[in-house]
């Protein structure tokens, strides 16, 4: 162990303070927001205490807050509230770390410990993690002397903020992206030759095998492509499957008004779905990426209301229906082009993407590293 460390469990270290129930009748129009744990996300969307709460349950902006309950990865561990002044939630601690203790170290310290906790810790399902409070208080960390702990939570904070930097470039980015795929799509559709989607598609029913042998697909959400299903236990070998080829296009019956379109990539070509998830072949005057980059626009999917069959939570698109719409269909040159550009713009969001996965896997490496004692951060001007 390097000289000055010890080792100390995380409930030597800081005091945990429990949030409040809040429940329907304690919410207001005004007062103080009610952190939440979708708040802890970026939600800004609060509801309101307008009584007197207690002391233990106030958050003011900076305060360190540990969610207990959460999704692995997203809303479980530490957080540094950014929001205004509020009381606390349950399921959320608010963290007061003790004398000599820097809050960011701490905050970094809790990450690590976080990462122990969700590999061990029980939830409803794989991904949801619930824990008690010893299971984060006897976590056993390496303590540096407070001058050291400062220093490294300021060499981490220097990685974090270039992720931050980078978090938003990314966003900007994909803000003039979309906003480039709507003006070029909008432009196309004034000149283009109205048709309906029946004209140049053809839904595919290539028998496939049955549910307890299919590899199956999923289609996401909004936009966000397809992927191969994997499943905990075989489905029922009375469903009946029907196989899926690389260039059609797919969507979900059910999600179809949340945009769960995409287009079957190569790694995907031979997977399965019932006729809940149809697919299309498309014809050779129309590109089907253009089509892909056209039907995952919000501004197309949810004004398809009209194309819905049943309730409202059970509202389906039938693929007849669907197509029998209309467009306006541009030339394939100019599908070519547009397809194209956006492609070419989604290749810098990769890009992006790529090298903010490389600086997280570095400072993840690092922080491991640096708050275990194996490193040891450069005292030397401090000291002088």
């Amino acid at each position: 162990m390097p000289k000055g460390h010890a080792r100390r469990s995380i409930g030597d270290l800081c005091d945990f303070f429990n949030g409040n129930g809040f429940r329907p009748p304690d919410w207001s129009p005004s007062g103080l927001p009610i952190i939440r744990i979708q708040n802890l996300n970026g939600s800004q969307n609060f509801n309101y205490f307008n009584g007197t709460p207690k002391p233990k349950w106030i958050v003011e902006p900076g305060d360190l807050l540990f969610a207990w309950a959460g999704v692995k990865g997203v809303s479980f561990g530490p957080t540094i509230w950014p929001g205004p002044r509020g009381v606390l939630n349950q399921h959320i601690f608010r963290v007061v770390p003790k004398k000599d203790i820097d809050k960011y170290w701490l905050y970094l310290a809790l990450q690590v410990a976080t990462r122990r906790i969700e590999a061990n810790a029980h939830g409803f399902k794989s991904s949801l993690v619930h824990v008690q409070k010893d299971d984060i208080t006897n976590q056993v960390v390496d303590l540096p002397p407070l001058h050291e702990q400062r220093k490294i939570a300021e060499v981490l904070r220097t990685w974090g903020e270039s992720l931050e930097k980078l978090t938003a470039l990314r966003a900007a980015h994909e803000d003039r992206l979309l906003g480039f795929r709507d003006s070029l799509m909008a432009r196309a559709s004034r000149r283009g030759q109205p048709v309906c989607f029946g004209d140049f598609l053809t839904e595919s029913r290539i028998p496939g095998t049955d549910g307890a042998t299919a590899r199956k697909i999923s289609v996401r959400l909004y936009g966000k492509g397809a992927t191969e299903k994997i499943e905990p236990r075989r489905g029922s070998a009375s469903t009946r499957y029907y196989r899926r080829a690389a260039g059609q296009i797919i969507w979900s019956k059910l999600d179809f008004l949340n945009g769960a379109f995409a287009l079957v990539g190569s790694e995907l070509d031979g997977c399965e779905s019932t006729l809940d998830l149809p697919a299309f072949d498309c014809d050779p005057s129309v590109n089907p990426v253009w089509l892909i980059k056209y039907l995952t626009r919000p501004a197309y999917y949810t004004r398809q209301l009209h194309l819905a069959r049943g309730q409202r939570k059970a509202r389906r698109i039938a693929p007849d229906d669907w197509l029998a719409s209309p467009l306006r269909l541009p030339d394939r040159a100019t599908q070519d082009r547009i397809a194209d550009a956006l492609e070419c713009a989604r290749t810098e969001l990769s890009l992006i993407d790529a090298e903010i996965e490389a600086l997280t896997r570095q400072k993840r490496g690092l922080m491991q590293k640096l708050l275990t004692g194996e490193w040891r951060v450069n005292l030397e001007k401090e000291l002088a």
